[in-house]
């Protein structure tokens, strides 16, 4: 059953359009961060709240890094309007 709610979940985030990379880095962080946070959680025998924990830390962190590179393009695009 796990396995199939896992497989459910995979297809699910692959099939998501993000329109942004805030959006894009979060989804990243928060699967990576996930996958992490059960792994280390399973060592205290906590897997599932480890996973709670570092999905949100994941999501966050994945957020700030898209944001940045977001403000990053807009200010490329903004010095070099003539460059599409």
């Amino acid at each position: 059953m796990k396995k199939i709610v896992l497989s459910i979940a995979i297809a699910a985030g692959a099939l998501v359009g993000c329109q942004s990379d805030a959006q894009t880095g979060a989804l990243i962080g928060s699967g990576a961060g996930a996958g992490l946070g059960a792994i280390i959680g399973h060592q205290s025998g906590h897997a599932g709240e480890g996973a709670l924990i570092g999905a949100g830390a994941g999501a966050v962190g994945g957020y700030i890094v898209g944001n940045e590179s977001d403000k990053n393009k807009a200010r490329e695009a903004a010095a070099n309007p003539y460059d599409r």
